[in-house]
């Protein structure tokens, strides 16, 4: 493989890391701050709310429209959460791919929840799945060479797009 000496200079994206370190050592656990604070939906890119589970954008994601599902309660262990609020979370799954599918026509999507610190959960106290849609061609040299991922939008213009879906599709209601 060839050496690079090239860089790839994203100087806003500090600005934005620093700004999620202070979000999150101010808030504790982001879902639950985001649950308790409705008024903020726009900020937190939150699309919608059902009675017990939230669907908002991940400010981290590994492709374009990267949603995360979360009930309400703060809880890491998914049989602990009863059966309805599994269900509602199916729902907003479901409701998910067909607002991502109408927005972004992806090709495929991953879909899953990390349990567990080991398991990769950034957040193992609070339960919340991956909404991952994806395309044939949505890896491609910089994530295998420089670790990179590159997201072709911003996450406002993500968010506008995906709550007029949301809205159009009558998800959430």
């Amino acid at each position: 493989m060839p050496e690079f000496n090239e860089n790839i200079w994203a100087p806003w994206r500090m600005a934005y890391i620093r700004s999620l370190e202070a979000e999150s050592s101010e808030v504790g656990c982001f879902l639950c701050h985001y649950w308790q604070n409705a008024k903020d939906d726009a900020t937190n890119f939150v699309l919608w709310r059902t009675e017990n589970v939230l669907v908002v954008l991940n400010r981290f994601p590994y492709t374009n429209g990267h949603l995360l599902i979360a009930p309400a309660r703060h809880e890491g262990n998914l049989p602990e959460l009863d059966a309805n609020i599994q269900e509602e979370m199916q729902r907003a799954v479901c409701d998910s791919v067909r607002v991502l599918t109408e927005a972004f026509h992806p090709q495929g999507f991953n879909i899953g929840y990390n349990l567990g610190r080991c398991a990769g959960a950034g957040l193992p106290d609070h339960l919340h799945g991956h909404i991952v849609p994806r395309w044939n061609a949505d890896t491609n040299y910089m994530a295998v060479l420089g670790g990179i991922r590159v997201i072709p939008d911003g996450l406002e213009q993500t968010h506008g797009l995906l709550c007029e879906v949301a809205q159009k599709l009558r998800v959430g209601t």
